[in-house]
């Protein structure tokens, strides 16, 4: 169903509901080293480019997701951490006001111990005095005894 002119080239048959339409693919054989041949390798290697750069991107932006979705979880195990460390803040907080109170009880507890060394210090002293020619006495008695017993003939 070919017509004979047509057969022998290169053509496009298409059969359209009792309609036969055939087109014959024209081959430009011209040889073009032209600046539009250029451009168009150019704008060729471009979209390459561009197409290469997209597939670069997309890993890219495949990485940073997997590094995002890390960095989510390891944010979430932080805020874990975080909110035991508060929890053992509020607790060492709660320690150490029941240290203060227990200070001020105890400083409420050693004022009156002072107030009775105090005293005792002074006792001391007062008898420290007293003894003091009791003690010089003893002495010289003792110096006057071993000196008789020294001249008296055995």
């Amino acid at each position: 169903m070919v017509p004979e002119s047509v057969k022998g080239q290169q053509a496009l048959v298409v059969f359209f509901p009792r309609v036969l339409v055939i087109i014959t693919v024209m081959a430009d054989r011209t040889v073009r080293n032209g600046p539009e041949r250029n451009r168009i390798k150019t704008l060729t290697q471009a979209a390459l480019n561009a197409d290469k750069t997209v597939e670069q991107v997309e890993d890219v932006l495949d990485s940073l997701g997997k590094t995002m979705n890390e960095l989510s979880s390891s944010l979430t195990r932080l805020n874990g951490t975080v909110e035991r460390l508060e929890g053992g803040l509020d607790h060492l907080e709660g320690t150490l006001e029941s240290l203060d109170e227990l200070a001020k009880r105890l400083i409420a507890v050693v004022e009156p111990v002072e107030s009775i060394v105090k005293r005792i210090d002074y006792i001391v002293s007062v008898g420290e005095t007293v003894m003091s020619p009791l003690s010089m006495t003893e002495h010289a008695v003792r110096g006057v005894v071993d000196r008789l017993r020294i001249r008296a003939p055995r």
